[in-house]
């Protein structure tokens, strides 16, 4: 458990999709929580990325034409690879971003379940169906799923290893290719995820990894894929939907999130706080998902806020390759730089900073403390935006009709959480609230690790979903086959067409009363 070697970089660095990789400008890349300089990436152009297409687009042709059942076996077996190779992976995306363990084993975790998941139900949902035709008996129908070719995936920094492969795996148990562009300070994840791919038996040029600037590469993917998977924000993110709707293909998005969770009057303080604070800094808060607004219902605001915040102030801060961290580091300058404006803003303008609100430096060049927030009010950069980051602000509200109305009162809709008394009260509050997912008695995890569910959000939160048969189903495109029998539409042998016509509108109307109609 350490920082990768440079060994392990170069033998990563030779997967990436470029010809003659040698000759590129190449990116530093920066162990997150030194800022020091641990490897280089060579940088691919628009001509690289068309060159990938291509490769993947003529290797589609015999993936697609393997059986479900044949393509699932690969998955299988990469989720075993994951496994077994648990600790590599964590050491690269702990080197890539700085996150403390328990978040890169998230990481691992979901790659797994994610490739173990589709390998088990593809076969099944990508079965042709039989469906009620027309006239029963005498109109066959199927539905069969074909893929859409070469799927274009831009993956984010935050979560570089899952936010890259997850979605590939349904995409390539669909009968796809995959040509991804991961983000420039995290590209290593994602080769490190190839590697065990092709090992498991997946043609390279299925997995296509070409790293280089999304201006470029992530334009160029845009151009030249048959549907685009991005996560990211929600302003890039509206963007990218434009240009795929003037070509007319598919898009599927998972976009930003201001998160909100609710407390209850009658829930265990003492028992939540814990999970309170996993839901709003894990990943040092740098996950779409997390929480960065709890509202608590007043009669017991000061009670949470007094236990949540000495909780918070106990949090176990460090750059360390093993589990003794309850956070790490940001992942970089920038996102230091947008979290310290938005505690200093809010500070200055009259919230009262109930823990944390500092670099730390002596730490790392990218730490910044878990930090609550009282007193925020509209006019704060942090009210109303997305920080990314480990800060998260108390909004005391007279009721549960008001936590709803406050929590629902945004444009984005991705996550949300509510802490209750009682399992009834939280079903009903969930229902109420506009997210796309909505975990009780936890953050987020529960509904992430739901494989089996739909993943995503509403407003500008996103389009479409991962996971469940959603997350398969729309890398496919539906075909209908129907074939007529023994009647024609057009009428029947030996009866006179008049008749005929006359009789089909009493004939269509009797089929009411076959079963399912």
């Amino acid at each position: 458990m350490s920082q990768p070697t440079a060994d392990y970089f170069a033998r990563l660095a030779r997967l990436v999709a470029i010809d003659d990789a040698g000759k590129r400008p190449i990116r530093t890349i920066v162990e997150a929580f030194s800022g020091a300089e641990m490897a280089t990436i060579p940088v691919g152009t628009a001509a690289d990325l068309e060159v990938a297409v291509a490769r993947a687009r003529e290797a589609q042709k015999d993936w697609a034409a393997r059986k479900p059942a044949d393509r699932a076996k690969v998955l299988f077996d990469f989720a075993a690879l994951v496994n077994k190779n648990a600790d590599s992976l964590m050491d690269i995306a702990q080197a890539e971003t700085g996150k403390a363990r328990i978040y890169a084993q998230e990481e691992v975790l979901d790659v797994a379940l994610s490739a173990r998941h589709y390998a088990n139900v593809a076969p099944g949902l990508l079965a042709d169906k039989k469906v009620k035709g027309i006239l029963p008996g005498a109109t066959d129908v199927r539905v069969r799923y074909q893929p859409k070719g070469v799927i274009g995936v831009i993956s984010p920094w935050n979560y570089p290893l899952t936010l890259a492969v997850s979605d590939a795996v349904a995409a390539l148990a669909a009968g796809n290719a995959v040509v991804i562009k991961p983000d420039s300070q995290t590209p290593y994840c994602a080769l490190a995820c190839a590697e065990l791919l092709y090992e498991a038996g997946l043609p390279k040029e299925l997995f296509a990894v070409v790293p280089g600037p999304g201006s470029v590469v992530g334009q160029a993917i845009v151009a030249q894929t048959d549907y685009v998977m991005f996560t990211g924000s929600s302003a890039t993110g509206a963007t990218l939907a434009e240009q795929a709707g003037r070509r007319l293909i598919g898009f599927s998005a998972e976009l930003g999130g201001k998160n909100p969770l609710i407390v209850t009057a009658n829930a265990n303080i003492d028992r939540i706080v814990s999970g309170v604070a996993r839901a709003c800094y894990s990943n040092s808060g740098q996950l779409c998902i997390s929480i960065e607004r709890i509202y608590v219902e007043e009669s017991v605001a000061d009670e949470f806020t007094e236990k949540f915040a000495a909780y918070v102030s106990n949090m176990n801060l460090a750059a360390t390759y093993d589990f003794t961290a309850d956070m790490g580091s940001l992942a970089s300058a920038s996102q230091s730089e947008t979290v310290d404006k938005h505690v200093t803003d809010a500070v200055a303008k009259g919230a009262t900073l109930q823990a944390g609100g500092k670099r730390r430096v002596d730490l790392g060049p990218f730490f910044y403390e878990p930090t609550v927030l009282t007193g925020v009010t509209e006019g704060m950069d942090c009210y109303a935006d997305e920080t990314f980051g480990p800060v998260v602000a108390i909004y005391p509200v007279a009721n549960v009709e008001e936590a709803i109305a406050r929590a629902n009162d945004t444009e984005y809709g991705l996550n949300a959480s509510v802490f209750a008394g009682s399992s009834s009260e939280a079903q009903k509050i969930a229902e109420r609230l506009r997210a796309g997912t909505v975990n009780i008695n936890e953050g987020y995890a529960s509904a992430w690790g739901s494989t089996a569910a739909p993943m995503g959000g509403m407003g500008i939160s996103g389009v479409g979903r991962r996971h469940g048969e959603e997350g398969l189903y729309k890398y496919t495109e539906p075909q209908t086959i129907a074939e007529q029998r023994f009647i024609g539409l057009d009428g029947i042998r030996g009866v006179p067409k008049s008749v005929f016509l006359k009789a089909t509108p009493k004939l269509m109307e009797s089929l009411k009363y076959l079963p399912g109609r």
